[in-house]
């Protein structure tokens, strides 16, 4: 039985061992939107249903292990506070892959993935169509 102190390990460490806890994980396609109103589009592991009493689904931007800095979506969620959470099915795997890439800020996910946007009915950020 293995045995994990988070005093004791890296940071990288616990979080190799928490995502291995939970499998398979479900995947959550995030589309925000920034100050100016421009798409981004980017997949959380860290995702889940908290419950339906309020209706609570919940997603973790949390903060890239190798360099500690956090991905456009966060801050995003800061200028906007609206998000659309969109599943992620086994057809479109290779386009949120390709979604999950480290893009500049400002360039649209929706479209270097070729997945298709959607207006929203009562927030600001596009649905995902394949979704």
């Amino acid at each position: 039985m293995k045995r994990a102190d988070p005093k004791e390990i890296s940071v990288a460490e616990l979080h190799h061992y928490l995502t291995g806890a939970v499998g398979p994980r479900p995947i959550a396609l995030a589309s925000t939107v920034d100050a100016e109103g421009k798409p981004n589009l980017s997949p959380f592991s860290f995702f889940n249903i908290f419950g339906a009493n309020p209706p609570m689904a919940i997603f973790s931007p949390a903060r890239r292990g190798r360099d500690n800095t956090t991905k456009h979506t966060f801050h995003n969620v800061k200028a906007v506070p609206e998000v659309v959470i969109n599943v992620v099915n086994y057809a479109m795997v290779q386009q949120v892959s390709v979604a999950s890439g480290e893009f500049a800020d400002g360039v649209d996910e929706f479209t270097k993935s070729g997945l298709t946007p959607v207006a929203s009915e009562k927030v600001r950020p596009f649905r995902v169509k394949e979704s």
